[in-house]
Parts: C-alpha cells; structure tokens; sequence
C-alpha cells in the first residue's frame, strides 16, 4: 500500500470516530431532556392532584388516574400514530364518553381512542384515516384505491371510536365543537359520520371525496351535520386597525345611499307558497292600452327629473347630483390608496381562502355525501344562467356556418343588401365574393379568435364579420338592414330552441342601443315583436357602447347630452304613457338591465370633482368610463322610482297591480358592477389574460358571488353547449368539486334578472335569505353546509368591521 492510500484511510478512520462520539453525546443529551421534561410533567401532575385532594375534587383525581393508566399503557408499548399535518377536530361518539386530558405544554397529535375492548391497532398507516361505514354493515367502506382485505388497521375498529379534542390557533382560537346540524344545534357523532381528510398537492381543495356505501345515500340531506369554525381574535384590534376599520364602515354607508332599493321587496309583494312551475305567457307581446299618468319629467343637466304634474316645482325623486357623486369617488379611491388599509384588507382576504380550504378539510366529504343523498339533483340538471353574453354572437361558429348554407339553398333569390347604387340579392352577394355555399367551411368563416387578438380589441371586433366581409354581418347578424333583421331573428329562434331543448340553461343576452337617434328604442322593439323573441329561458339587457368620441368626429352628435336624450327620454316616455310606444311597452317586459361595453383596460384621465355637464361636453374626447356611468345610474334610479309610484297609483285605482301591466324595474349593471361578478375565463384567456391567472377562483375561495358566463360563443367557444363548456374547463384547469360548481350555478341564478316567481322555482322558494335558510338542496343541489359556512364567515367580517357591533338588519343584500 502506498503512503497516499494509507493516508487517506488513516484520515476516513478518524473521521469516521468523531462522528460516532458526536452522535453518542447528542444522543444522551436529548435522552436527558426527554427524561427531565417527562419529569416535569409528573410533578405537575402530582401537585394538580394534591391540589384536587385537598379541594375535594373528584372528578379532577379520577381523570388524572385514567391519564396514568394510558400514559403506563403507551410506556409499555402501546403507542398511537396520527397525521401531524392535519388539524384534530372535536367529535364525540352517541354513546359518551370522556376527552382525553391535554398535559400543559404537551401538543396534542391526531390521535384515536381505546375502544370498548380497549383493543385497537398498534399502529396506522401515515395516510390512512377513519372511513364512513354502513349502518347495515360494520365493515368501513373501502377507498377507491385500497381493499378492505388488505388493511389489517381497520379490523378492530369500534362504533364509538373518536378524535381527539384540540385547539387549532388561526387569527385567534378556533374552537371545534360538537356535531352541529344545518339549525345550529348540537348532535351526537357516530362513526359513519366522520370525516376522512386528505390533501392532494395541486388541487385548489386539496381533498376528494371518499366513495359510500349506497344505504347511506338515503340519509336525508337536512340532516347533515358539519364541523364548524368558531374564530374569534384573541386581542383588541391596534388603534392602526380600528381606525381602518371605521373607514370602511364610511365606505358601507356611503354604498347604501347609493345602492337602489324598492320600497316593497319582490319576495314580499309576490308570496310563494307552491314553486311550481310557473305557467308561460301565452301572449307576451299583447298590449292593452293603460293611459297615461299626470307625471311630467324633463332633462336637467344630464339627469330626467319627475314632477308630479307640469305646474308643480318640487321635484319628485331628487338623486344625488354629480359634484356630490364624483367626490364620494374620490373618497373611495383616496381610502383603496391607503397603505394601512390595503395592508389589513389584505391580510383578511388571504384569511378568507384560509378558512376555506381549512373548511374543505374538515367539511369536504360531508358536502358530497350530502350532494350524493339529494335525490335527482346533479350539476347538469340545476339551473344556471349565462349571466353574460352578447345577442350578436350567441351561437356557435357551426351554426352560423349551417345557418347561413341553409339560406343561399334555399333563398338564394331574396333582396337583402343595397351596396353601391344597387340592389343585391344572397346569390349576387356571394358571386360577389367568388363565394359558393360548397366552398364554406368553419375556418373560411374565420369567425373563431386566436392569438392575433390578444391584447388586440380591435381585431377581435372584426371577428364579427363572417369570412372577413362586413357585408356578410350586415345581412346576417344586424336586425337594422334591408330585410329588417329577418335572418337574425330565424337564428335566433334556433338558439332560443338550443335553450328550451336543454331546459336547465338560461341566458341575459345583451344586445345594443347606441344612443345616435331617439328611434333607436322602437326599432328594436319592433324587430323583437315582429320575430316573436319570447322565451321563458331568456331575458334581456340593454347594453351602451361608450362610442361618442366616434360619433362626434362624424357630426352625428354635437354633444354628450344628445346621447343622454336619446337613450332615456324614450324610456321616461313610455313609463308615463305606455301607449305612446306599445312595442317598446311590451318589450321593456323582458328587459332587466343596462350595461356599458367597452375595451376597459384602455387608460383613461379621472374625473374631477365639479365635471362639465353633458350640455358642455362638446369636444372630441370620450367621457371616463365614471362619467358615463354617473348619468346612467342618476336616470335608471329616476326611472325605477317612476315605476315604483306608477305602480302604487294604478294599485289603488285598479284591482290589478302594475307588475300584472308589465312595470318592471331596469337594474344598472355595468361590467365592473358589484351585484355579482359575471366572468368569462375563456374570453378572457383569448383577449385580454392568460386562463391559469384569472383571479375566478381566488374570488371564490374569498365567498364572492361570482358566476361563469361565456360572453361570445361565436369567437370563444366550440360546442353546441358553450355555457357547460364553460363550467367543463374552469372544473378541469381549477379543480372545482360537483360542490363549487352547483354553488356557481347557484350564484348564477341569484344574480340573475329574472323574475322572482322562477328564482323560486328554480332555486327554492326562499332564496333571498342568506346562509342555509335560503337553500333547498334538492333545487341547487348545494349543501347546507357549505352556505352555512359562508353566511358565518360574512357575518365574522362584519363584527370585525364593525367592531363587534354590527346590525345585520341593516344590510342591503343586493
């Protein structure tokens, strides 16, 4: 051997020896730890009991015996095995029994109970939890993945097994008690009725759910129970917090003095006993003439103002004026600026998606197996609405292809456009264009968006010319062309036809008034009573594109206030006499709100407080999006308020009320409104941001009421079935449970324009009230507990925001 191996050797041998003697003294250092702390524990123990004695406490002495005998037990070989990564939840067995005590210093471990026999398995594999078992079998039901012949850990398993009690610390003490059912009591737990949590990595719950034996799907759904989180902080709120937290409380009531609010509550003038089926209209577009009112309006500075006759002065329904409106904004943005309150609304929206991951952990299973009892129910026969979707492009890219083949066979001959001095029919049109119905296929059609239109606006609009040729969208998709919309409505009615065959699909279809001419509002309602566009499973809302920058360049407009005229004049008129336009009457029927459309993400200047008025507003530039939207709530709240005293007047000299006439009140619902957050991932993803950072899920997570939509399925979307394409994709990219998506479904509804008699129908008949008292399962198929949970937690940041002293009364649910 040479001197360098020898060398070396010498070297790993000494090495080698250090570490065996550091390892020895580390070894015995820890020993004498665990053995002094063990110590001090029984010292502990001794002196409680003393104390116990003396006091003549029983119960305490018999407890502390019962705790030595299990810790003799577990120093004799008896050890127990839990998940450390998992919270331990209080349950407890029907048939009694006591907690383990909790030595002081001592965590608690998710641990199991002796049974009866006082015989359970030595240890449990990591991973491997209590499963629900049937009440005719006392095998547990197997997982999906394991054999119950397999598992040697569930053999001695007893009814009256039991979770440990513990304490989880989240912002606070979160104390678990006993079961609670969907009315806040408290129930006896037995073992097929506790859970088994998991995590999955990657999933947004990270838990799925456990499959069950098929007697225990005839469980009634009520009867459900679910582990509660009671947090409460354990400090007073720094001085920093309660000052932010009186800003907010500002911001609350600043919001309900704008916040539009019917004097008698839908649910309250109209009582539903028996949701069943309401019957259709037979005749919607019948009118009756009604007279008129003695109500006299006229535009001021932008904004209809009502009297109640033309010689009176006091105005009827005064609205907040603009001065006061655009400061309120300016307080609004000054408060989202502040760092201590950006700092602290922050931190409780994290801790929003905290407890609800924390809730699935502990909750998940309960909610499918509560889903799995609610008879006929399922995901795809709730109803949900497609809470967002422009008329234009309503149906798929394929129908549209068949749509318009099916015209050049068999219409090859009809006049439809007039271009250049001369009038063309279909088969000159597509002559024109070196087109035949052969040579039509779905990329010809180019209608479909694709990566040239992200973060370009412009390009996806020309996606709404059928092979690239505007004159293709004049014929087939405008309703003011020279055969009078006549193709639009045909297609239409098809799609109408799509909605009734699918039955549990509903749709706001959007569809526009520029607001260039006052005969804007009689042309479309002609062209929706002329086709007979009725459908219980649509209605409609009125949507304003922001475009008078455009309409000024081309001399159409001399003013904002032209546009301001030609939009709600209109409107005011056939409220006071709907006999002045009875189309308009009859198709303000089916409309429930307005909206403004626009590319959003282009920058624009703010408003100032003191703004010029609509008359002043004469140069090229396009009003801020704050501006439009002032003018529009100021003149909706006015006409609401019309509506509601028509209503009141024709009440007391009629036996019928005005809502029986067709009075309907238009919600302002803007695309950034608050009512309910109506996205479309799959149009953004197209247009504007990437599908996996659409914020949709994290404003689940936060209990938003957020819907999915499809906004336009003849650029978007690929199947006959745009809006369960929708929910498809967001289930599968974000992991959403059949719970999540029923819920969405749900919110869909809620948010939704449609009438009270069908939101009763379709998700219960008290759906206006919160948490589970406004649920019935076997409508939404969403568990009361999972409503449950939402309502405490809402109700938890109120008292935060208002200090402990929140009146929930006062709350506008919108």
């Amino acid at each position: 051997m040479d001197a360098y191996s020898l060398h070396l050797a010498m070297a790993a041998l000494v090495g080698a020896s250090f570490v065996a003697v550091s390892a020895y003294y580390m070894h015995r250092k820890t020993l004498n730890q665990l053995l002094e702390f063990a110590k001090t524990i029984e010292r502990d123990r001794d002196d409680v009991a003393a104390e116990a004695e003396e006091d003549g406490d029983g119960d305490a002495v018999e407890k502390l015996k019962k705790y030595s005998t299990r810790r003799r037990k577990g120093s004799a070989g008896y050890y127990r095995r839990g998940s450390a990564s998992l919270p331990d939840v209080t349950m407890f067995s029907g048939g009694g029994g006591e907690a383990d005590a909790i030595p002081a210093g001592l965590p608690r471990l998710h641990t199991l109970h002796e049974g009866k026999s006082g015989n359970l398995c030595s240890s449990v594999r990591a991973g491997h939890f209590i499963r629900p078992t049937s009440p005719k079998s006392p095998v547990a039901s197997a997982s999906a993945f394991e054999s119950v012949e397999d598992s040697d850990d569930e053999d001695n398993m007893t009814d009256n097994a039991k979770l440990d009690i513990t304490y989880l610390h989240t912002n606070g003490d979160v104390n678990v008690p006993d079961h609670i059912n969907a009315n806040g009591e408290t129930m006896p737990t037995v073992t097929s009725s506790i859970i088994r949590s998991h995590s999955v990595s990657g999933d947004l719950h990270g838990v799925q759910p456990d499959p069950v034996a098929a007697d225990i799907l005839r469980k009634e759904p009520e009867h459900e129970t679910f582990v509660r989180l009671r947090i409460s902080p354990k400090e007073l709120p720094s001085p920093d917090e309660v000052e932010v937290y009186r800003t907010l409380q500002d911001c609350l009531e600043m919001r309900n003095c704008y916040v539009f609010k019917e004097a008698v509550a839908p649910w309250e003038k109209e009582i539903i006993s028996d949701p069943s089926t309401p019957k259709p209209m037979l005749n919607p577009f019948d009118h009756t003439p009604e007279g008129k009112s003695d109500h006299y309006f006229q535009m001021e500075d932008g904004v209809v103002h009502v009297y109640a006759n033309k010689d009176a002065k006091e105005k009827l329904f005064p609205v907040a004026d603009a001065t006061t409106f655009f400061t309120d904004l300016h307080y609004i943005l000054k408060v989202i600026a502040a760092g201590n309150i950006r700092t602290l609304c922050y931190h409780r929206l994290v801790l929003l998606e905290q407890k609800f991951n924390l809730h699935l952990m502990l909750n998940a299973d309960r909610e499918f197996l509560a889903q799995k009892s609610a008879p006929h129910r399922d995901f795809y026969n709730v109803r949900k609405v497609d809470t967002h979707v422009h008329h234009s492009a309503c149906m798929n890219q394929k129908h549209l292809l068949r749509f318009i083949k099916s015209k050049l066979r068999k219409e090859p001959d009809e006049v439809v456009i007039f271009r250049d001095g001369t009038y063309l029919t279909l088969k000159e049109v597509f002559e024109s264009l070196d087109l035949t119905g052969y040579d039509l296929n779905v990329d010809l059609l180019d209608v479909h968006a694709d990566k040239s239109t992200f973060h370009r606006f412009d390009k996806f609009n020309l996606k709404y010319n059928p092979c690239g040729q505007s004159r293709l969208r004049e014929i087939f998709l405008k309703q003011d062309n020279l055969i009078q919309g006549r193709f639009l409505g045909e297609l239409t009615k098809q799609v109408f036809s799509d909605l009734v065959a699918s039955k549990y699909q509903m749709a706001e279809y959007r569809i526009s008034i520029y607001g260039r001419k006052m005969s804007e509002w009689d042309q479309l309602a002609s062209w929706i009573v002329n086709n007979d566009l009725y459908s219980e499973n649509v209605v409609w809302l009125i949507q304003l594109p922001r475009l008078y920058n455009i309409y000024k360049e081309m001399g159409i407009v001399t003013s904002f206030q032209n546009i301001l005229d030609n939009i709600f004049l209109p409107l005011f008129e056939v409220t006071v006499n709907p006999d002045s336009h009875p189309q308009l009457h009859v198709f303000l029927k089916q409309v429930v709100g307005l909206d403004l459309v626009d590319d959003e993400s282009k920058p624009e200047r703010r408003p100032t407080k003191h703004m010029p008025t609509p008359a002043q507003w004469t140069n090229i530039f396009n009003p801020a999006f704050s501006y439009y939207a002032y003018y529009c709530y100021a003149n909706l709240y006015t006409l609401n308020k019309v509506c509601i005293l028509i209503h009141f007047s024709f009440a007391q000299s009629s036996s019928k009320l005005r809502e029986s006439k067709g009075m309907t009140t238009i919600k302002f619902r803007p695309h950034s409104g608050e009512i309910g957050l109506a996205m479309s991932p799959l149009s953004n993803n197209s247009l504007f941001l990437d599908y996996h950072r659409n914020p949709l899920p994290m404003f689940f997570l936060r209990g938003l009421n957020v819907s999915l939509s499809t906004d336009d399925p003849l650029q978007i979307h690929l199947t006959k079935e745009p809006l369960v394409e929708e929910y498809s994709i967001a289930a599968s990219v974000w992991k959403l449970s059949s719970c999540d998506l029923c819920e969405i479904a749900r919110n869909s509804v809620y948010q939704s324009g449609f009438s009270h008699a069908l939101k009763s129908h379709w998700i219960g008949k008290e759906y206006f009230k919160r948490g589970p008292d406004g649920n019935d399962i076997h409508k939404t198929n969403v568990p009361h507990i999972r409503l449950e949970f939402r309502d405490m937690i809402w109700r938890e940041e109120m008292q935060q925001v208002y200090l402990g002293k929140a009146n929930f009364s006062e709350f506008i649910d919108p």
